[in-house]
């Protein structure tokens, strides 16, 4: 396949001869009202009526007990680690195979990542890696499950829900059950995306989403824990909002808390986008069918979600033949400007994290070396 046909064919989705972005905010729906009736109202920070809205309209829409919004996702994670109890010296598995984001969470509390391999179903984790993993370099103690050599506490899998394609949730669960380790699911991703009718991010004890400008829908910045149990979202809300005992005028904080909440000009932002979200789905579903169906037959394997799954297609990608083919797809699209990029370099490759313990990552190396992400943002499209 000529990559000229595969730049016309973008184009012709899309329906213009400009520059073509990766991924676009969509506004069109009460977003601008939303955010000049927070400018009228003065309440532009952590308080105000459009924080609490966005996080009932996330529990209603996802199922989860209780969510609470955050400055981004970054910060959504950090506090969602924080809340499973990680601690520093600890080790957290995750995989090489994610954006810096999730290591930089772990890095950040004085914990130590442990980069299991993928799976080529989901671009995530891989349960049956990570119990190979533990069996042989991990026993169950009274501390709970530990490093042989080392003596770390293992205290944490953080799977990442790739491109919004959800990962075998069922598998690492009972692994996680098996070894005594608590599932923080990364589903920064993953908004609209369920496994097995479940949203991705309910699963977990605790999970982690991205608002960001480049996410399905966004508050501009912006991110949101999500808690299990209602108990435990009270716990995220206070430790997220300087652990402040409430009071009518005394500033009292009961223990180290993060300023992370998410301020309510932010919140009215996500209260517009969340009622355009089911639209943004299904444009992206067709989206990706058109792109299932020109690839058909051609060297280019385009990214499917997975069987037991609805994926929110958040970007679409393809796998090349190899890294020749993958570099030369990304060359002739960027210089046509229709924005393509490679999947992030492996976690172990990067210099604050080159120590970190890890498997062979073969799925990690492959995967590494010929996916390309294409233009994903919503539009409108006749279904095929």
């Amino acid at each position: 396949m000529k990559i000229d046909s595969v730049v016309e064919f973008v184009r012709d989705l899309y329906n213009t001869d400009e520059f073509i972005p990766l991924h676009a905010p969509t506004f069109q729906g009460n977003e601008k009202k939303y955010v000049l009736d927070t400018l009228d109202s003065t309440f532009v920070s952590s308080v105000g009526k459009f924080v609490d809205e966005f996080e009932r309209k996330m529990e209603a829409y996802t199922g989860t007990a209780r969510a609470v919004a955050t400055v981004n996702g970054t910060a959504a994670l950090s506090a969602a680690l924080y809340l499973a109890g990680v601690k520093r010296n600890d080790l957290v598995i995750t995989q090489a195979l994610t954006f810096v984001a999730t290591c930089n969470a772990l890095y950040h509390l004085g914990a130590e990542p442990v980069f299991i391999d993928v799976s080529r179903v989901s671009l995530g984790l891989c349960p049956v890696a990570m119990n190979n993993w533990l069996s042989e370099y991990a026993e169950l103690t009274d501390r709970g499950c530990v490093h042989k050599k080392t003596r770390q506490h293992i205290r944490a899998v953080v799977p990442m829900h790739t491109f919004g394609h959800p990962v075998e949730l069922d598998e690492l669960v009972a692994v996680c059950r098996k070894w005594h380790i608590i599932l923080v699911e990364d589903a920064a991703e993953s908004l609209g995306s369920f496994y097995k009718g479940k949203h991705t991010g309910t699963l977990g004890d605790y999970s982690a989403l991205s608002f960001n400008g480049n996410k399905i829908i966004t508050t501009g910045g912006g991110g949101m824990v999500f808690c299990k149990t209602a108990e435990n979202g009270v716990r995220a809300k206070h430790v997220t909002t300087t652990a402040k005992v409430p009071h009518p005028y005394e500033f009292y904080h009961d223990e180290p808390g993060f300023n992370y909440r998410m301020p309510n000009l932010n919140a009215a932002l996500g209260c517009g986008q969340m009622e355009m979200l089911e639209t943004f789905l299904k444009q992206k579903r067709v989206l990706a069918k058109h792109y299932e169906t020109f690839f058909t037959g051609s060297e280019f394997n385009f990214v499917k979600e997975p069987e037991y799954a609805s994926s929110n297609y958040w970007l679409n990608a393809v796998i090349c033949d190899n890294l020749d083919s993958r570099d030369v797809l990304l060359k002739q699209m960027n210089e046509a400007k229709v924005m393509a990029r490679p999947i992030w370099k492996l976690m172990h490759r990067l210099p604050m994290f080159a120590h970190s313990m890890r498997d062979d990552l073969k799925n990690s190396e492959y995967i590494e070396a010929r996916l390309v992400n294409l233009p994903s943002s919503p539009t409108e499209i006749l279904p095929l």
